[in-house]
């Protein structure tokens, strides 16, 4: 059911020739981007009219409009099992307490008598965010997009979710309901690369946004690198990955029923062991059969992603290597299921997030720990942090200096000016102290 790399016996390689040995889906944005650029320029020139269209053709919904009326947002919020409302408030809760203490205050530094700088955080004018409604209906995501950028103090939210035929072309009820817990009453029937696009250019109905955030499938990761740069976006997301760095201390029904949790996502989501242990590695093996057998969506995602590319059990000579593996990995979720497992993952440098010990799964990162689960895949958390408070904040330097604080060291910016054949701003200074600088 999962394959098997071996890396035993030899000195790992280092960097780019480690990464290679291990596996990873194929998600081709660029391939993807070709499809996606006539999609986004349609709906620039014709707006409503070609969200519309677009909904007919993709997801089979004739749209009479694209934004969700209010009452639809009620109506959702009203008709939610009572269980699950309780969920997603305790959810929205525990981010809240989270996200809240993330959000910076003003900075200011004193360089020198007379001269600071100060470093202020000011939120986003306006977001887009993404809920996918795909295989699965996402509530936890919009919890996890709508209260970093509440946090931030971001004034004004849009989110977009793709329509559904057996909701009559509103996005599903669940995702309407976690709208309205949150107060989020701008909502749009729109999905993959087509919401990205409104949210870019704007329509008669939806105003562009500076930014977009969300997971999606490749078309919203293709959309989204279309439009870098003329706003600014969290993250390309791909598929979904689990990796697990363990040793024979750990409970292969759990590792086991770990990495299940995450080949439920789809076909490409991507399930990783790596461990010292080959008694853990038959033990996780001989466990993965009975419990997939025993759930849900087994033959359209399960089987396909853990026997897929992807997916593997890694076999290392010790802990040491598995966090080199880890590291070069740098996997979306990251679960350390070790002996003294916080020392291991107070070591690892790069992953999205980390859940320490047998305790904290995945899943409850997905859910109610408080953290957020919107979080870089395909390795990019060695560069990438997940979503936060600070994603919706722009940090501005203010600089106020005195005559006297300037004069003090108006030769060396001249100095420099003139090193970089840039006299023009070595003049700027000179006209402020008559053409000739202090220090000169």
């Amino acid at each position: 059911m999962i394959s098997r790399i071996d890396l035993r016996g030899d000195a790992l390689p280092e960097g780019a020739a480690l990464r290679d040995l291990l596996p990873r889906a194929e998600f081709d944005v660029e391939a993807a981007l070709e499809k996606v650029r006539p999609i986004c320029e349609d709906v620039h020139h014709r707006g409503t009219a070609a969200l519309i269209e677009y909904a007919q053709k993709f997801d089979g919904v004739r749209l009479e409009q694209v934004r969700v009326p209010a009452e639809a947002l009620t109506e959702a919020l009203a008709g939610l099992d009572a269980k699950v409302r309780a969920a997603l408030e305790e959810s929205i809760r525990r981010a809240r307490t989270v996200h809240r203490s993330q959000r910076r205050g003003a900075h200011t530094t004193q360089v020198v008598p007379g001269g600071t700088v100060t470093e202020k955080w000011v939120p986003v004018e306006r977001v887009g965010l993404y809920a996918p409604g795909g295989r699965s209906v996402y509530p936890s995501s919009v919890v996890m997009n709508v209260v970093p950028a509440q946090e931030a103090g971001v004034g004004s939210i849009a989110l977009a979710s793709p329509p559904q035929a057996e909701f009559g072309g509103l996005p599903h009820p669940t995702i309407l309901a976690a709208c309205a817990l949150l107060g989020v009453d701008e909502v749009y029937a729109a999905g993959g690369a087509v919401a990205v696009a409104m949210f870019a250019y704007g329509t008669e109905d939806c105003l562009p946004v500076n930014m977009v955030t969300g997971p999606g499938n490749i078309w919203v990761a293709a959309a989204k690198r279309y439009f870098t740069g003329k706003i600014g976006i969290d993250t390309e997301a791909g598929p979904t990955e689990i990796a697990v760095l363990a040793d024979a201390t750990a409970d292969p029904v759990h590792v086991a029923a770990d990495l299940i949790s995450q080949a439920e996502h789809d076909p490409l989501a991507a399930a990783v062991l790596v461990t010292d242990s080959e008694d853990l590695a038959a033990a996780v093996e001989k466990e993965l059969e009975p419990q997939v057998a025993a759930t849900k969506h087994v033959e359209d995602r399960i089987r396909p992603a853990l026997a897929g590319r992807q997916s593997a059990i890694v076999l290392v000579d010790s802990l040491e290597d598995g966090l080199k593996v880890v590291d070069a990995y740098g996997a979306e979720h990251l679960e350390i299921q070790t002996a003294d497992a916080a020392t291991w993952a107070a070591r690892v440098r790069n992953a999205g997030a980390i859940f320490v010990g047998p305790w904290a799964p995945v899943s409850l990162g997905d859910y109610c720990a408080g953290s957020n689960h919107v979080l870089p895949t395909g390795g990019c958390a060695c560069h990438s942090s997940g979503l936060s408070v600070q994603s919706f904040l722009r940090g501005i330097h203010i600089v106020d200096y005195t005559r006297d604080a300037l004069a003090e060291v108006a030769h060396h910016v001249v100095t420099l000016a003139e090193a970089e054949d840039l006299p023009a701003h070595g003049a700027a200074l000179k006209a402020r102290f008559g053409w000739k600088v202090p220090g000169q």
